[in-house]
């Protein structure tokens, strides 16, 4: 098993990741790779070089992507995929993970979420601080779950979509794919079409 843990992405997503990996004590090694040529650590941790260079150390490192986009995320997962390299999942300590939950590689759980149980979280999603994912949920792969967000029992969300701070998701509801919810966004329907959507309760604006 490898005992290095090498993160993309030194900024703001990238600097929480790297604050869970810490905490998780158990990699020996942490280090950044970032495009900005300019940064040279990150919360005391070295940055090694540019995404470009991800390839060098397939062989010595765990990956793990802490870019917050999903789009990028999900770009560079099925690179990392295809160069056949090992992602881990990160959870913080804090997090509470019901039984029968379901986490895939490259997922992210922060500090103080809850997961209730027989859920599955899809690979390289984003569940972000203080949010809770009820019993039964099913989310999708490079879904970012914002801080503060709460969905009820048996909710899916399709791939690639984002739910803002503090949105609120009903119970027994599904939204679809590339699907954005504004701060503080209540759903109370299914969202069968990609589109961004506001308000309480939530209409699509685009």
């Amino acid at each position: 098993m490898m005992n290095k843990l090498l993160i993309i992405g030194a900024s703001g997503h990238g600097k929480v990741v790297a604050d869970i990996a810490l905490k998780a004590n158990k990699w020996e090694s942490i280090a950044f790779l970032d495009d900005d040529t300019n940064v040279k650590t990150s919360i005391g941790l070295d940055v090694i070089g540019t995404s470009s260079d991800v390839s060098k150390y397939i062989n010595e490192y765990e990956i793990f992507i802490g870019i917050g986009n999903n789009v990028t995320r999900r770009r560079m997962h099925r690179m990392l995929e295809t160069l056949g390299a090992s992602i881990p999942v990160l959870v913080h300590p804090n997090a509470i993970i019901g039984e029968q939950v379901q986490i895939e590689t490259g997922a992210v759980i922060m500090a103080g979420v809850v997961i209730n149980s027989c859920t599955k979280i899809g690979k390289g999603s984003i569940i972000n601080t203080g949010s809770t994912v009820d019993h039964d949920n099913k989310i999708g792969d490079f879904v970012h779950i914002s801080p503060g967000a709460h969905l009820a029992g048996t909710v899916e969300v399709g791939a690639g979509s984002w739910l803002g701070i503090g949105c609120i998701v009903n119970n027994n509801l599904n939204i679809t794919r590339e699907c954005k919810t504004g701060a503080g966004s209540v759903v109370v329907k299914n969202l069968t079409e990609p589109g961004v959507y506001v308000g309480i309760p939530v209409r699509r604006i685009k």
